[in-house]
């Protein structure tokens, strides 16, 4: 298996609602799709939103309990002060801050959101992780 990402599919309650927060973002919809699923392409990847009722009948899984799903999704910014800037934008397009920005032991800045379904996002400004002109970030070798 090839070491990457190809797609990050996040299961939501409501496609069309899920929708309109990522482009409150500023995202832009791919109009691949449709109702049933919308797609954005989020650099080399794409991130998708699926009901939660069909992406658990895909994988053959049932529907459980929402609690702490073990993972965030990141995003990254150039500079510290823009982890606030983020986290505000994300509050206005409909977010619940869970963390607001502050700094880490390894001497970050960080702080955290959900969006309308929970899933969790981190943004973080880590200076051992430039960002490129094209927004990929690259570990040290």
């Amino acid at each position: 298996m090839e070491q990457r990402l190809s797609l990050i599919t996040l299961g939501v309650d409501d496609v069309a609602r899920s929708r309109r927060f990522y482009e409150r973002l500023g995202w832009t919809a791919s109009q691949m799709g449709g109702d049933e699923v919308a797609f954005f392409q989020v650099g080399g990847i794409i991130l998708s939103l699926w009901s939660r009722a069909s992406l658990a009948a895909d994988m053959g899984a049932k529907d459980g309990p929402r609690g702490f799903a073990g993972f965030a999704i990141a995003h990254n910014v150039r500079a510290k002060d823009d982890v606030d800037a983020v986290l505000k934008e994300a509050e206005d397009a409909g977010a619940r801050i869970l963390k607001r920005g502050m700094a880490t032991d390894w001497g970050g800045y960080i702080g955290y959101f959900a969006d309308p379904d929970g899933h969790t996002w981190e943004v973080a400004w880590n200076s051992a992780f430039p960002i490129a002109s094209d927004g990929s970030i690259r570990l040290p070798r």
